[in-house]
């Protein structure tokens, strides 16, 4: 059968037309990448984005730029990466509030999470822990949420301000126990640290980082952890779900991401999320994490959009919980 001139040219680019992501991906990358970080250089999620792009940037073959741009808990990161001219090549890596939080708690944000938005990897997740003062009565979460219940805030819980991983954690902690809780807001997870072993405030949610220095020396005690395995940093200290009444799916974590713009070649989010996976399969890189207090996750792009979409709807609630009592 013989094809005429016309016919194969509109055959032909009825195919590049069918197969775009294709083409474009088996071109990159051909030049340097581009990540942006919402928070300043030497920060926790600015030392997670390094961990992960060092080797990414072996992975690939060139060069990873971090770009940091701080303010806003990150969304202006988010908002740089969009606003970025060479979007093939701008990524970024963001904590779970500006995914999930920011747009019920920021004006004019600029994005929108579903719409702009192309989920990579979950990179790390960090859990966090119940403390009390060392001498406080009781040494179990029942114990605690007994305590807590006697009356309406029977108990006084400190965060460091209104919104904050702590008092979101508080809060969604207090639902699902069934008990109500005073918030005591202060500047610094030092200053709660204080109040708690000086009898200021009975309990406080913090980084199990932060926590077990004064649990080793005898001046707190932990009560449970936040998430949904027992977390190597924190030996010893039971997982709260389905303790006390709280229900076997509680947790509460902040977590780390790789994002990019919508719309980028699936092919490159696949190479993507493979290199990362195996990145943080890698004992060093694990235990790099951990010894930040983060313990490495992964997955796929779909996960990651699951769990941003079930983590939005959490602390949505758990916002008009907070905008309900003021």
């Amino acid at each position: 059968m013989i094809i005429s001139r016309r016919a194969a040219l509109l055959g032909a680019a009825a195919i590049s037309l069918c197969k775009p992501a294709l083409a474009q991906g088996a071109n990159w990358p051909s030049q340097p990448q581009h990540v942006f970080v919402g928070f300043p250089a030497g920060s926790s999620p600015d030392l997670l984005a390094r961990i992960v792009t060092e080797p990414l940037a072996d992975k690939l073959g060139q060069p990873i730029v971090i770009e940091n741009k701080p303010g806003a808990g990150g969304v202006i990161g988010i908002q740089q990466m969009l606003n970025a001219q060479d979007q093939k090549n701008t990524f970024a890596t963001t904590i779970n509030g500006p995914l999930t939080t920011a747009p019920r708690l920021t004006p004019n944000l600029g994005y929108d999470v579903a719409k702009d938005i192309a989920p990579v990897a979950l990179i790390a997740t960090s859990p966090l822990v119940l403390v009390v003062a060392a001498d406080f009565p009781a040494d179990d979460l029942a114990g605690f949420v007994t305590a807590a219940g006697k009356e309406p805030e029977a108990l006084a819980y400190g965060s460091v301000g209104k919104g904050s991983g702590a008092h979101l954690t508080a809060e969604l902690f207090s639902d699902r126990a069934g008990v109500e809780m005073l918030h005591v807001p202060f500047t610094s997870y030092a200053e709660v640290t204080t109040a708690i072993i000086g009898h200021e405030i009975d309990c406080g949610f913090m980084a199990p980082s932060a926590a077990m220095q004064y649990v080793e020396v005898g001046k707190l005690k932990i009560l449970g952890i936040t998430s949904e395995k027992p977390f190597a940093q924190a030996p010893g200290v039971p997982v709260m779900a389905g303790q006390a009444g709280l229900p076997d799916d509680f947790r509460a974590e902040l977590w780390n991401a790789f994002i990019a713009p919508a719309g980028t070649d699936p092919a490159i989010i696949d190479t993507l999320n493979t290199d990362i996976n195996a990145i943080l399969a890698d004992e060093t890189v694990q235990n790099r994490l951990l010894g930040m207090g983060w313990q490495a996750a992964g997955g796929s792009p779909e996960a990651l959009k699951q769990r941003i979409t079930e983590d939005t709807e959490v602390w949505g609630t758990v916002l008009d919980r907070i905008d309900a009592k003021n």
